[in-house]
């Protein structure tokens, strides 16, 4: 599925670069991983070969589907349910976990239109800063710009 080398992305971790494919004993089983280093933290992940798929691990999206996901940021025609900080909180954990870039986008949005009627929680500011760095690390990568250029045009989005 990945070959060594190749960029992925491993959701709520974002974009890394499969470093090798390694064959290692685990409770007595052999089994072959992929050895995945996040290139923002240079966290090291090993992801059984037999699971990427299960688990979520993807390929970067490619950069027609880019003006899908500023279609999400864009779209104000949505209503952010009116519940507590932490039912949110964990809603939008589980879209992140997903490792959706448009369900990421979905988050990054919603936080950012309650940001506008409310003061966040302290975990709803890291969680709207965990989305925006994971949206603009992949957006970046598929469009082959900087992250600051990408960075802009998504505050423009809010900011329009």
């Amino acid at each position: 599925m990945f070959k060594t080398g190749q960029l992925a992305v491993y959701p709520a971790h974002g974009v890394g670069i499969i470093e090798a494919e390694e064959e290692r004993e685990i409770g007595g089983l052999q089994q072959k991983f992929y050895i995945l280093r996040i290139l923002d933290n240079d966290m090291i992940i090993m992801i059984p070969i037999a699971n990427a798929t299960m688990v979520g691990l993807r390929p970067v999206i490619a950069e027609r589907e880019v003006h899908q996901v500023y279609s999400i940021l864009k779209d104000r025609d949505v209503v952010v349910e009116n519940q507590t900080w932490n039912r949110r909180y964990r809603d939008y954990m589980k879209k992140i976990k997903t490792g959706s870039v448009f369900e990421v986008a979905e988050v990054l949005r919603d936080l950012f239109l309650l940001k506008v009627d409310k003061e966040l929680s302290f975990g709803e500011r890291k969680m709207l800063d965990t989305a925006r760095s994971l949206l603009i690390k992949e957006l970046s990568i598929a469009r082959k710009a900087k992250e600051e250029d990408i960075e802009a045009e998504v505050e423009k989005i809010f900011h329009a």
